[in-house]
């Protein structure tokens, strides 16, 4: 398989986790991948040209992360399945999967748009992300006690508090959900956190 890669995309990241997780690693080229080059051939496989975007060994290109994501955990050859069985536990994963990377959306597209000329920022824009992100957290806080084990939810939800700490650790996200901020510190105590932590700056 050949995976096209970002080292500090958060989606990246949760296909990653999932490839160490699930025992993929050695099947996995790794592809660095800048998907602004004129030069990238990312659109030619994805017509969204983004990343990440998975090659499988049938030829197959998979995207986005929830799509590449589940398609490693189907092929996994060690550990638990990462995506729950039909049934609440499988909804509960996949809503928290879908919250973790609205914040993730939302945190690139305010940083986007504070890296654009300053007279061609929007701050009603910026605003509507930043709320976003603090009902999303503030969502998670309140359901903390549901984060349990280790699923597609659990680790989504950690890679993008990794996230705000890598972009935005000016919001301080552990002072407004002090219940998440112990659950995070305690589940991304990791092999697969660890050997995933994108470069700063």
């Amino acid at each position: 398989m050949k995976l096209f890669y970002s080292q500090t995309s958060p989606f990246v990241r949760k296909a990653l986790m999932v490839a160490h997780e699930r025992g993929l690693v050695s099947r996995i080229e790794l592809s660095p991948t800048d998907v602004w080059s004129p030069e990238t051939v990312v659109p030619t496989l994805n017509p969204l040209g983004k990343i990440p975007t998975l090659v499988t060994d049938d030829g197959v290109t998979l995207f986005d992360s929830p799509v590449i994501a589940e398609y490693l955990d189907s092929q996994g050859t060690q550990g638990q399945p990462l995506f729950p069985a039909a049934g609440p536990e499988r909804w509960r994963a996949l809503r928290q999967q879908a919250i973790a990377d609205g914040i993730c959306d939302a945190a690139i597209l305010r940083r986007l748009e504070g890296l654009r000329p300053e007279n061609l920022r929007s701050a009603n824009w910026t605003d509507r992300q930043r709320q976003a992100m603090t009902r999303a957290i503030e969502l998670l806080e309140a359901e903390a006690d549901q984060l349990q084990g280790l699923t597609i939810g659990t680790i989504s939800v950690m890679i993008a508090l990794a996230y705000l700490d890598l972009r935005w650790e000016c919001d301080h996200w552990r002072q407004r959900a002090p219940k998440l901020a112990a659950w995070f510190a305690q589940a991304s105590d990791r092999e697969s956190f660890r050997l995933t932590v994108p470069p700063r700056g």
